[in-house]
């Protein structure tokens, strides 16, 4: 019979790693950024600080394995690779009303979501850097495929759709950290919500209507 190989150091050590990874989490959701430090980090693991250098080489390196594993925008829009391939033949208004309303549901509910953009905004860092411009190749293929349906108009798509992912950030971030209302408007209700909602779908139709009369134009000139 086969000797079982030992593994108690390798497992330990993934445990270990394992523990720290998920402390990141943990610390993110209950205290932000600014409580990312080796001391909560190694204390909330319930492990010793020095393995963060150790298994990670930083806490940087850390924090962004633990980011990383995160695909937060992929989820907010409710996978935004299969819905295009599920839509593109519907129109992308359609499509973009999905991924924005995806993207209110998910950010209005995930706390963790809602600390990783307060820290973008909060903080200049390579690894929020990077993870705005993983948001952004997550935007190209919509655009891509949006792009010819505005072709030889002045509508600017990618301005209407800015300002409505930042309304929405804003929107949910005030009424979370303030629990007060915005424009009237109370944010945390569902009224509110399907409020929101309803205006979404109203700004893009006027959007796309907007196209749809200056392509008639430029043909009948």
């Amino acid at each position: 019979m086969a000797k079982k190989t030992y593994n108690g150091v390798k497992n330990n050590k993934e445990r270990s790693m394992q523990k720290l990874i998920d402390a990141v989490g943990c610390i993110i959701r209950t205290q932000g950024y600014t409580g990312l430090n080796a001391l909560n980090i190694g204390k909330t693991a319930g492990v010793n600080r020095g393995l963060i250098n150790l298994y990670f080489g930083s806490l940087d390196n850390l924090v962004e394995t633990y980011v990383r594993k995160k695909d937060y925008w992929v989820e907010a829009s409710g996978n935004a690779g299969a819905l295009l391939a599920e839509k593109k033949d519907q129109g992308t208004k359609d499509i973009l009303e999905t991924l924005l309303t995806n993207q209110l549901n998910y950010f209005f509910k995930e706390e963790e979501m809602q600390k990783i953009v307060l820290w973008q905004l909060s903080q200049r860092s390579k690894i929020m850097f990077e993870v705005a411009e993983e948001r952004e190749k997550l935007g190209e293929a919509f655009f891509d495929l949006a792009d010819p349906y505005f072709e030889n108009t002045d509508v600017d798509l990618r301005a209407v759709a800015g300002l409505l992912v930042g309304g929405i950030y804003y929107m949910v971030l005030h009424a979370k950290s303030n629990d007060s209302l915005f424009c009237q408007i109370d944010v945390n209700s569902l009224e509110g919500l399907e409020r929101i909602k309803k205006a979404i779908s109203e700004i893009l139709q006027d959007t796309y209507q907007r196209a749809a009369k200056a392509k008639l134009k430029s043909k009948t000139n």
